[in-house]
């Protein structure tokens, strides 16, 4: 803003000069014109008379003339000066080098002649018009020159003072934004200094917004990002932590049954299975870690057409040799819907898992799905001890008490059920009450749902009183 306005005063200053000197440059044409009408008439505009030498009408004309402020005039007769007009010249008198450049031409040749041109003085460039005469056998010059030094002081001046003015009101508008742009700006630097002091340890500081504007926005949505973080950050720690418990003790239950096994002991029979076992809940836990692991891929569904009732015909059939329960068809919807197959199982059979895990031989275990021109949709229900209160059965590593008491787990598989559901744009849906039974509904919208609404869209479970199968 300095060098702005430091060129702005020097163009300003500029253009008053221009001005000035297209301003003397018509004064000294005018003069000239005026002379020159004056020959071509001849005649004393007072008397009448014939103007019978050069001299006599140097003479009128100078005893008429008045001049503009830092102008003169100079008149030639034969190549000597005749008179000259100083009065209102900012020099005592006209530089030698002019008067040697100008007397030539007031000595004969063709007449009328016109001149211009410029010299240089003490106080800076003059400027000059001539006109060249022959009257009654004389030759004459007359010349008039213009140095409006007065002028161009004032120019100076006026810039000087101009520029002073402008940097002293920049010096003032700077000394008021600067702590205004400073408060504006402090979310910047405290963002900045927040950035330098996070580590993946330490994600406790957020930037301190007490402004407007797009720096405070900008502000906000950092420490946005920074709670997203820290969530994600402290999801991974969970889950490290807890994957890491749920290993540990098979593993160690493995190695050290393993270590003591005697191969012809009577119960290596009974070793081995219980280390298989282990083994099966192992891959299992692995098997869901990769499934919430590949649900951040863009590839994590595959759509396709699916038989609705077929498919509810193949869950139930794969269902019914997981335990002896009593397995029944509630309904099967003829109709084909488009979703991932191989998801959409793994979630119905986790479904599965849980209503086996929680019933006892005898319980009813049902699975039905039906559809509607907006939605389909499949469930799971079972006659067991119902569900547990005050739980979100769908978090990840959750588990009610009752579950606790029933088998070991890791409490990931309600919550892969979700993650499926959510994928295809659904939901969950579960009802039920402590020893009545739940029903367990993943319902999913016929239309795909929208470029970003995959897994983790934040949809939670529903209670639906009217949602799952009748009776």
């Amino acid at each position: 803003m300095g060098l702005s306005t430091l060129a702005s005063s020097v163009a300003v200053g500029e253009v008053l000069t221009l001005r000035l000197e297209s301003r003397v440059d018509a004064s000294l044409r005018q003069e000239v014109l005026e002379l020159r009408a004056l020959v071509e008439d001849g005649r004393d505009p007072r008397t009448g008379s014939e103007l019978t030498s050069a001299a006599a009408l140097f003479d009128l004309y100078l005893s008429r003339n008045v001049a503009s402020p830092g102008e003169a005039v100079v008149t030639f007769v034969d190549g000597e000066v005749h008179r000259t007009d100083l009065a209102r010249f900012p020099l005592e008198q006209v530089p030698a080098e002019a008067l040697g450049a100008w007397q030539p031409q007031s000595l004969g040749g063709f007449r009328p002649v016109d001149g211009a041109g410029t010299y240089e003085t003490e106080h800076g460039t003059a400027r000059w018009n001539s006109h060249a005469f022959s009257i009654a056998g004389e030759d004459g010059l007359f010349v008039v020159t213009s140095l409006p030094s007065a002028e161009l002081a004032e120019i100076r001046e006026l810039g000087t003072w101009g520029l002073v003015v402008s940097l002293g009101v920049l010096a003032v508008a700077t000394a008021i934004a600067w702590p205004v742009a400073g408060r504006v700006l402090e979310p910047v630097r405290q963002l900045t200094e927040t950035a330098r002091s996070i580590s993946e340890s330490d994600m406790n500081h957020r930037v301190a917004v007490s402004t407007v504007g797009e720096a405070a926005d900008m502000a906000q949505s950092f420490n946005g990002m920074l709670d997203r973080l820290e969530a994600v950050l402290h999801a991974q720690r969970e889950f490290v932590r807890t994957a890491g418990h749920e290993m540990r003790d098979p593993l160690a239950i493995c190695r050290g049954h393993l270590e003591l096994l005697d191969p012809s002991a009577p119960d290596a029979e009974r070793t081995i299975a219980l280390v298989l076992d282990e083994l099966e809940r192992m891959s299992r836990l692995v098997g869901d870690l990769e499934i919430l692991a590949d649900a951040e891929q863009r590839d994590f569904l595959r759509p396709e057409p699916m038989a609705l009732d077929l498919f509810t015909h193949e869950v139930v059939a794969k269902a019914a040799v997981t335990a002896d329960r009593v397995w029944r068809l509630d309904a099967a919807a003829e109709d084909t819907v488009t979703a991932d197959r191989h998801r959409v199982t793994e979630a119905v059979m986790n479904l599965v898992h849980n209503a086996v895990m929680h019933t006892d031989v005898g319980d009813v275990v049902a699975i039905g799905s039906a559809s509607t021109d907006s939605e389909w949709r499949i469930w799971v229900r079972d006659t067991g001890i119902g569900l547990p209160d005050h739980v979100d059965l769908f978090a990840p590593y959750v588990r009610g008490e009752a579950a606790r008491s029933r088998y070991q787990g890791a409490g990931l598989g309600l919550a892969i059920v979700r993650l499926v559901a959510e994928s295809h744009g659904g939901r969950v849906m579960v009802e039920g009450l402590p020893g009545l039974g739940a029903t367990f509904t993943i319902v999913v919208p016929r239309d795909p749902p929208p470029e970003g609404a995959g897994a983790g869209a934040g949809q939670g479970p529903e209670t639906d009183s009217g949602g799952g199968p009748a009776g």
